[in-house]
């Protein structure tokens, strides 16, 4: 298999590393902490003219036609950079599902708007019973006439304060096969409750209560038929973007270690003269190096069939969860008491690294998953 980047690839990561460098600063990062959605519109507004927000998207409906790797060519350099605009929220996994599961007409409605930068999506699908469990859906959809209305709590909403569209899952509850449904939500629907709150590392999410939702029977995203393939599927791919953006964190947190270490003195030499300091960079250097083939093969798997696709998305969550949280945590403590403060943001990628390891399920769960996947008892 040729994995030599083609001239767009490299073109698509020369941009995304020079924009992250020349203003995706500390500074910004910053700021955007202070917005109330957790985010510059600005930015978003930028990513829409670069063409970023229409990387994924068919070009038929507006977008540039890009694969997974593209995307994890973006995320990684979105790591490095620990933005927090809503990019996974909206275009991997909202942008994903109305591709892989909506009908044709909200297709050409819905995406050239994502495309264009003037629709934010937001997937509520995690409830606090179900833990990693996406088949787990407790919320109900019980038809009334010609419209659904919509009971339950969903937790874990990435971006849901900034969206302008919900997509929320529910089970068919006067459904004899009570199979999964998507419903596109408004958010400002009537009994829809929103608890928005700040992410571990930046960002935000919000939690989600449904009293007596009603929306019209078109909210229903796709086809009458069960949503729960098209929901795993784009959640493989979020995790292989996910598993691209947590290397660029990692890469980042080594190079500044390793950075650190070269002028940091203790008896008079620089803590990287030191035999076993150079040994836990090395470990550092391989734990990133092993993370970015397991990204990769991710993205090189997202298109191939369900079990094929699980393994490689599960596999990858599950092997850089451990080796993100080795990094981040040799970082803070080669840095010494510097690596706590908020004068270097060392910090600030240890907790996006934490955050990275429980969405959408931790590594026990993935490796539990990837056993099953692969006929193994778990």
């Amino acid at each position: 298999m040729d994995l030599t980047p083609s001239d767009e690839q490299r073109l698509l990561r020369e941009s995304a590393d020079r924009f992250i460098n020349e203003t995706y600063t500390s500074k910004l990062r910053e700021q955007n902490a202070k917005e109330p959605l957790g985010f510059s519109q600005a930015i978003w507004k930028q990513f829409a003219e670069l063409g970023w927000l229409a990387l994924p998207i068919a070009e038929e409906h507006g977008g540039i036609g890009g694969g997974a790797i593209e995307v994890g060519i973006l995320m990684e350099a979105f790591g490095r950079g620990l933005v927090s605009e809503p990019y996974l929220s909206t275009v991997v996994l909202g942008a994903g599902l109305v591709a892989a599961h909506g009908r044709d007409d909200q297709k050409a409605a819905l995406l050239p708007q994502v495309a264009e930068g003037t629709l934010r999506l937001a997937f509520a699908h995690a409830e606090r019973a179900a833990r990693a469990n996406l088949s787990r859906v407790d919320t109900t959809a019980r038809k009334d006439g010609d419209n659904y209305v919509l009971d339950g709590a969903k937790v874990a909403v990435l971006d849901g304060a900034a969206a302008d569209q919900l997509i929320v899952s529910a089970r068919l509850a006067n459904n004899g096969s009570g199979s999964l449904r998507l419903f596109m939500v408004p958010r400002d629907a009537p009994g829809l409750a929103l608890a928005d709150y700040p992410r571990l590392g930046g960002g935000r999410a919000c939690n989600l209560t449904l009293q007596g939702v009603r929306v019209p029977a078109d909210a229903l995203l796709g086809d009458d038929g069960d949503a729960y393939p098209a929901i795993e599927a784009v959640v493989d791919r979020a995790l292989a973007a996910m598993s691209a953006e947590a290397v660029g964190m990692m890469q980042t947190l080594t190079d500044k270690t390793l950075d650190y270490t070269k002028v940091r003195k203790q008896f008079g030499k620089p803590l990287a003269a030191n035999q076993v300091i150079r040994h836990r960079l090395t470990d550092m250097s391989v734990q990133v190096d092993e993370a970015r083939s397991m990204a990769l093969r991710a993205a090189l798997k997202a298109d191939a069939d369900a079990a094929e696709r699980g393994r490689a998305a599960s596999g990858a969550k599950a092997k850089i969860g451990k080796g993100a949280r080795f990094v981040a945590e040799q970082s803070v403590q080669l840095h010494g008491g510097m690596g706590v403060t908020e004068e270097l943001d060392v910090g600030a990628y240890f907790k996006r690294l934490l955050a990275f390891e429980t969405l959408f399920g931790g590594s026990t769960h993935h490796y539990r998953r990837h056993a099953a996947l692969s006929g193994r008892p778990v």
